[in-house]
């Protein structure tokens, strides 16, 4: 594994970002903590976009995980809830975490 990170290739996707803007970058640790960054300006004022954008975000991380390793996506759904259960009820991170603030051109 390299120690520099690794980004995902959006090349192949530029035209379906057209107009986009970047509110969430993550970042996982082998046996550690993830760290993200959440730019709140790019969604708009109200955090309730942002619980859309996730519920989206599991949607496809089901479907992609459903075709990687051959199960159905309603399958690989159910065990997202259950991580979004499970970290709901006993999160794993004390608060407040280290919050990078985007730029006001941002």
């Amino acid at each position: 594994m390299t120690d520099k990170p690794i980004p995902i290739d959006l090349v192949p996707f530029a035209e379906m970002l057209d107009g986009g803007r970047e509110f969430l970058r993550a970042w996982a640790k082998e046996g550690g903590p993830a760290s993200y960054f959440v730019n709140p300006k790019a969604l708009g004022a109200d955090p309730a976009l942002f619980g859309i954008a996730l519920v989206d975000a599991a949607r496809h991380a089901a479907a992609a995980w459903g075709k990687a390793l051959g199960h159905s996506q309603d399958e690989m759904l159910a065990r997202i809830w259950e991580g979004f259960d499970a970290e709901r009820t006993a999160p794993t991170n004390d608060l407040p975490l280290p919050v990078a603030v985007a730029r006001k051109d941002d």
